[in-house]
Parts: structure tokens; sequence; C-alpha cells
């Protein structure tokens, strides 16, 4: 039993004429005889009665025809997920990401993707970037964006670079001023976050860059945590801009320069494997990526 079949009962059944069946099908009648005949054979049962007036059904053919037609209807259905799937109107998505992407960046992009492509079914796996990196390594993520990260089976599109900068309360002293030395910042009270992170392991190699140690007031497991901290005027703290931008411009946290040292930055990359057929979902993902970074300054 073939669609071919199926496709040439429902059109002689409806019709009650084979003739009529082929036109409707741009097929010829001894074809539309063949595929009835062939579909007889394999049912084991004649379908149609034939007679002077016309084509009618027989018992065994009323009993068939509502599952061809649930055949035909199932198949068209099939039909037009997979047109959806074409142009990414269904599917899935699964990105892996960092903890603070996720956190402060990824939001804002998911909401204009799934505006965008709104049948699409998203899911989003966080980790710090070495973990992520093994999601995708292992499949369970098909994007991952992370700190630039490379390797022999994965392309990676940089994306924006992960500004890190230092904060007061504003009212501190570096505040007024916005401006202070990398040892002018080693003798206040530092609140530093997340010590198993590679944010952690680059502030500490800062400041042995430097040759001085800094002025640790309290280590946290939160970013978040680490923040308030800082507005509350415990100390000052190193982070990405990214993830205080909401409290630089209500003017909770001031931004200060580190006049001595060039600026710190880290690139940030959505990384894909290499050699991969990448479904239309995610190549639809990766182009919106590039192109919305591509518009944008670095390190926004």
């Amino acid at each position: 039993m073939d669609f071919g079949q199926i496709e040439a009962f429902v059109q002689v059944a409806g019709n009650r004429s084979f003739s009529r069946a082929a036109e409707v099908l741009q097929l010829t009648q001894p074809s539309i005889t063949a595929r009835i005949q062939a579909l007889e054979r394999e049912m084991g049962e004649e379908l149609f009665e034939r007679g002077g007036r016309g084509v009618g059904l027989t018992d065994a053919g009323r009993i068939f025809l509502p599952y061809a037609d649930r055949i035909l209807q199932s198949l068209q259905e099939a039909r037009d997920a997979v047109e959806e799937v074409r142009h990414v109107q269904a599917g899935s998505l699964r990105v892996g990401s960092a903890i603070t992407i996720s956190t402060y960046v990824l939001p804002g992009i998911l909401h204009r993707f799934t505006q965008e492509f709104p049948g699409v079914d998203v899911v989003v796996r966080t980790g710090r970037s070495e973990q992520v990196l093994n999601m995708l390594l292992s499949d369970e993520v098909q994007v991952a964006i992370v700190r630039t990260l490379s390797g022999p089976d994965l392309d990676e599109v940089t994306l924006y670079e992960d500004n890190i900068v230092l904060v007061a309360y504003p009212t501190h002293a570096f505040a007024r001023t916005g401006r202070a030395t990398i040892k002018e910042a080693a003798r206040e009270p530092i609140v530093l976050f997340d010590r198993g992170s590679s944010y952690y392991a680059m502030i500490h190699d800062l400041f042995r860059k430097a040759s001085v140690i800094p002025n640790v007031a309290m280590e946290l497991d939160s970013l978040e945590a680490t923040k308030r901290m800082v507005e509350e005027g415990m100390g000052i703290a190193l982070v990405p801009r990214v993830t205080a931008e909401r409290e630089l411009a209500a003017g909770t946290l001031v931004e200060v320069e580190l006049t001595d040292i060039p600026p710190i930055k880290r690139p940030i990359s959505l990384i894909v494997r290499r050699n991969r057929k990448r479904s239309r979902t995610v190549q639809a993902f990766v182009d919106m990526m590039t192109e919305a970074y591509r518009a944008q300054p670095v390190g926004r």
C-alpha cells in the first residue's frame, strides 16, 4: 500500500468516477485503474462496484474510506510541519550559555528570536564556559555562547568583547574623580565573586601583573550579591560591564577608570560544531546573532 494508491482510492470514491479522478490527479485513467487494482489485491477485497451507473463503494470500501481520509490528512499535516521547519516556523533550539551571559545577555537575544520565530521551542542549559563547551561536544546543545574557546572541532564567531570595569558606590572617593590607578584600587576593600570562575582568576592575575596584593574585604558566590555589597559601601569590585549596566544607569554604582593599565577585555563567542549539518533553526539563530552584534559597538 502506498500514498498513490490511497490518493487514487479517495478521489475515485469522492468523484464516483475513474476518469474524473484521473483528471484531478493529472494521471491517465489506466494509471488510476492500476492503482486501485493493486490496492484491492493488497486488501484482499474489492473496494468499488463497477456498473453502468458509475462507480460505488463496496462494504469494504465504505469501511476503508474514513481510514484512507485520515491517512491523507496525516500526510498533509506532516508535509505542512516539514514546510514550517523549512521556514523556521517550528523546530527546536538548544542553547548552552555561560552563567553570566544567560543572566544578563541571553534574555534580550531570545526575546527577539522568539518574536521572529514563535513556533520554535527553545531550551537553555547553563554552566561555566568549559562545561558548556562539553555540552556542545556531546550534542546536549546545538549552540554555545561562552568566552572564546578554540578547538579543532569548533567554529566560532566573536560576538562582543566582555569589558571588565571597576565600580564603586556613589560617595566613594574614586566615584567623585572617576579615576584610579591599579595600586590605589588594590589598597581599597575589594569584593570578589565566584572563586571558581574565570573572572576570579582574571582579577587576581590583573593584580599579580601589577605587583600588588589586593585588599580583599569579602568573597561571594553571587555577582548580584557582589553589586549589592558595593552599593552598600562595603568595598569596590571589578565586574563585567554588561552585568552592571542597570545600576550604572540608575546611579547606584559608578564606573571608575583604571588609568595605568590597558582596558580589561575578553571576547565572547558563539560556537558550533564544525562539519555538522545545521538545522534551519540553528542557522537562523547564528545568522541573527551575527547580524545583531555586527551592528553594535564592541563591548555592548
